[in-house]
């Protein structure tokens, strides 16, 4: 193991595909590994994208990649699927789209499935991208499916989340969503040569000047994505924010709030485990027929099973 976080360190393509294979998959070596991995990171630009299904995200990306790398920096990718039910992992491979990236030594592109997460993105997606931060990428992109809580969700992994929106697909609906319109720190009006693509673009100002005022004042790029159009000025205007979050309160504060959600995710996670360890332990035909006729009822029993773990010392408490 040591040997292999040593080469994935040293920028080794293979070696950090295996790494990330061992987390997403929650491999018992994934918590040691993470252990070792984490004094690495903390160096890379988290990038999140999100935005409707059909926005053209992976096409965006693609391009990023091309402006990015012209910069010299070295990027890694994840573009978050939505998971298999039968083998658990991504189901649309959103990085076909990125195949011309696929045999240079500076970009890492690996699609992951939500693996059933509620909110669109598995906490593998998060080491998954701080693995890549370690080994040595300036930048990490992740793309999420674009669906439901997703959009909200990668606030707690992102520097800097950019919110894609299309004319004709519903976004002016889209951008009056309660939560929306506080988690984009760059709005992309994308496939601006349809008809509609001012609209949403004014739309979204003024909906920010109703806002109240903030220190960083998103700003609306409006890109063709298929012609490489406007690519440039995101790019720029990203990085605007980063060195806005670097060189400011806010930044620290939003810093600070990712490593609270970060410790939080480890704990529910490692409580969940433990609960769910005790009633597998507690559950029996016996103690579900005493529900089912309603002797018993399932909140004195899900109290009862804390009692225990409490008791039993499972928790330090």
């Amino acid at each position: 193991m040591e040997k292999l976080i040593e080469k994935a360190l040293n920028g080794d393509a293979r070696s950090i595909a295996r790494l990330i294979t061992l987390v997403e998959s929650e491999s018992p070596y994934a918590e040691s590994l993470m252990k070792t991995i984490y004094p690495h990171s903390g160096k890379a630009h988290i990038i999140g994208i999100t935005g409707s299904p059909g926005a053209g995200k992976s096409t965006l990306v693609d391009k990023m990649i091309k402006e990015m790398k012209s910069k010299g920096k070295k990027v890694g990718v994840i573009a978050v699927d939505p998971s298999s039910p039968f083998s658990g992992g991504a189901v649309l491979g959103d990085r076909l789209r990125m195949q011309q990236h696929s045999v240079d030594k500076d970009v890492f592109i690996r699609s992951m499935g939500t693996r059933g997460s509620l909110g669109g993105l598995s906490r593998a997606t998060y080491e998954a991208a701080l693995i890549l931060d370690a080994c040595g990428k300036d930048v990490v992109i992740i793309e999420t499916v674009g669906v439901g809580q997703s959009e909200v969700d990668i606030v707690k992994i992102a520097d800097t989340v950019c919110l894609v929106l299309v004319p004709g697909m519903g976004d002016d609906i889209q951008i009056m969503k309660a939560g929306i319109m506080e988690i984009a720190d760059v709005f992309i009006v994308n496939k601006a040569d349809r008809d509609g693509a001012e609209r949403i673009a004014t739309e979204v100002k003024m909906m920010l000047d109703l806002m109240p005022k903030r220190s960083w004042l998103p700003p609306v790029v409006t890109t063709i994505a298929e012609k490489g159009e406007g690519i440039k000025e995101l790019c720029s205007k990203i990085e605007e924010h980063y060195f806005f979050l670097t060189n400011s309160e806010e930044g620290k504060r939003k810093k600070y709030q990712r490593l609270t959600n970060e410790v939080e995710a480890i704990l529910a996670k490692e409580i969940a485990r433990i609960v769910e360890d005790a009633w597998e332990n507690m559950k029996s035909k016996e103690l579900l027929d005493d529900l089912a006729q309603r002797r018993k009822d399932p909140y004195s029993v899900a109290k009862e099973l804390l009692d225990n773990i409490l008791c039993g010392g499972n928790l330090n408490v």
